[in-house]
């Protein structure tokens, strides 16, 4: 049970039962990954930016100390277009239909071919009428088929059909025009990458660079259940919201069971946090807390891990927690990885894509369904939802680059939230590119329930979940229709032909089946649909 707790964790905090190896509701670990796993490391020239951080409050009237960092001193600007994105988990893909992405802003159709056996990456875009291909369908010959008018797309975007052309008239199928574009893509970690620039200098760009690789994702003793939402608030606040430990045991509280400081300040337990960031350059950062060591790899990547020798100090305090936050294992070798992957979508969205490898009870993903971990990782991404989104609204008023003047910061706690700041302005000029698709106005803001909605946002782009959500409604039909059919058999019957036994136990399975179908409804909501979270009362 402690495996499913762990794998249900979707915040890079250091976490540490006491005693033994339990949990409240559903469940936070602290990251490991394989001793001496330290991936991507960079040297880049260096300079000292930032004073040493002090985590005791002062009253003195001067600027506050800064995390310390190290920030590489070259100019080189981000090329948001020039990255591999991470789109979606090959898990959860139908092979049978295509379907609509965003990235970055372009709008795409992923689709299957079968004719090359691979997964394709097109403008969502018919070259007729621009009708979105992604409302379209797979053919019986394998092509991508605009519903509009008929016309149909090989996997190199050729146009091989065009059903209003006559068949002896000029073959305008095989015209520049009549073809759809087709962006690089490619299959790692089990996840579909895109890179969003259709130039031909780039037809080939998988031989020259490829996604990130995190070796833990190719473990095959590790595990590695994934799951994606989209997420009502941008890209920037996404990142460094995944980077801040220290609003776990408020932001969440009652989800999640922090380490229990020394002495403790509030009843939620927060307590200093030894963060520091260095090693910043164009391509991200590394970082260092107390418990372990992280890296943002740019655009998209945020992975959290604990070194190797972490385990290894035992507090003597409660006798089995570790300085890395979790309960020491013996033998010392279960290790769990964080890794997010945040994707910029349009200007106040963005998406997530998760996944947390571990070396043990690997078993349990065999037996236990997907939807079931997602239960407590969407409460968990719910919890913090409204703030964050009114969050962005205030950042957006006072200006992005304006953050680090607006915002106070006075401690190591926020040291990687400052450094993703950092390393947003100083190489991204504070925003995502989106070519001149949109002005930067952010979308209105809808209701609270629509803003949480859970259907649109997951269970529609996972087939676990959306494959739950239709056996469990199918399960609530039959609850009714049981209870009914029960009534019906009760009123039917002559008082005679049926014992009074048989007619309240008749009777009673009805009212069961109905009360059942009720509740099952309630969850079916709760779940799958809208679920608040009301901070005051918790």
């Amino acid at each position: 049970m402690d495996v499913l707790r762990a794998s249900s964790a979707i915040v890079p905090a250091p976490y540490t039962p006491t005693n033994k190896t339990h949990f409240h509701k559903p469940i936070f670990h602290t990251c490991l990954s394989k001793p001496g796993f330290n991936p991507l490391r960079r040297t880049p020239s260096k300079s000292r930016l930032f004073t040493t951080l002090s985590s005791s409050p002062t009253t003195e009237s001067v600027e506050p100390p800064q995390p310390d960092v190290e920030v590489d001193g070259g100019k080189e600007e981000f090329d948001w277009y020039s990255q591999w994105y991470p789109v979606v988990p090959v898990c959860d893909l139908d092979k049978t239909v295509p379907h609509a992405k965003r990235i970055v802003g372009l709008d795409l159709v992923v689709w299957w071919d079968r004719n090359e056996s691979e997964w394709k990456v097109f403008d969502d875009t018919c070259p007729h009428r621009l009708a979105p291909l992604s409302e379209g369908r797979i053919d019986q010959w394998g092509r991508l088929q605009c519903v509009y008018h008929g016309w149909c797309f090989g996997g190199n975007g050729d146009c091989k059909i065009i059903p209003q052309a006559p068949p002896d008239g000029p073959p305008v199928h095989t015209f520049k025009k009549a073809c759809v574009t087709v962006y690089p893509s490619t299959v790692q970690h089990d996840i579909l990458w895109v890179w969003p620039n259709a130039d031909p200098q780039y037809s080939d760009i998988i031989t020259k660079k490829k996604p990130p690789y995190i070796p833990v994702l190719e473990d095959p003793s590790y595990t590695k259940s994934m799951g994606n939402r989209d997420i009502p608030y941008g890209y920037d606040v996404l990142v460094e919201n995944l980077m801040d430990p220290a609003h776990v045991p408020y932001a969440h509280y009652g989800l999640m069971r922090t380490r229990t400081p020394t002495v403790k300040v509030d009843r939620e337990g927060g307590r200093p946090l030894e963060m520091r960031v260095k090693k910043l350059d164009v391509n991200g950062f590394d970082a260092k807390q107390d418990w372990g060591s992280s890296n943002f790899i740019a655009p998209c990547i945020f992975h959290a891990y604990a070194d190797a020798d972490t385990d290894s100090e035992a507090d003597q305090g409660n006798g089995s927690a570790t300085s890395s936050g979790i309960q020491k294992a013996p033998p010392s070798n279960r290790r769990l990885s964080l890794i997010f992957m945040c994707i910029p979508v349009s200007p106040g969205n963005s998406r997530l894509i998760w996944t947390f490898p571990r070396n043990f009870g690997v078993w349990i993903d065999k037996i236990v369904p997907r939807w079931m971990f997602h239960m407590g990782q969407n409460l968990i991404l719910d919890s913090d939802l409204y703030l964050l989104h009114v969050e962005e609204r205030k950042i957006m008023e006072i200006g992005v680059t304006n953050w680090q003047k607006a915002c106070f910061v006075p401690t190591k706690s926020d040291a990687l939230v400052v450094g993703f700041r950092r390393w947003f302005n100083k190489y991204a000029g504070g925003e995502v590119d989106w070519k001149g698709k949109f002005t930067g106005a952010l979308p209105p803001s809808p209701p609270r329930e629509q803003l949480m909605d859970r259907y649109w946002t997951h269970v529609v782009n996972c087939k676990s979940c959306k494959t739950a959500y239709k056996g469990l409604n199918a399960l609530e039909v039959i609850l009714q229709i049981v209870s009914v059919v029960s009534i019906g058999i009760v009123a039917a019957t002559k008082q005679n032909m049926m014992s009074t036994v048989a007619r309240t136990a008749i009777v009673s399975m009805a009212v069961i089946c109905f009360a059942a179908s009720r509740w099952l409804a309630h969850f079916i909501h709760k779940i799958f649909h809208y679920h608040d979270y009301n901070h005051a009362v918790v």
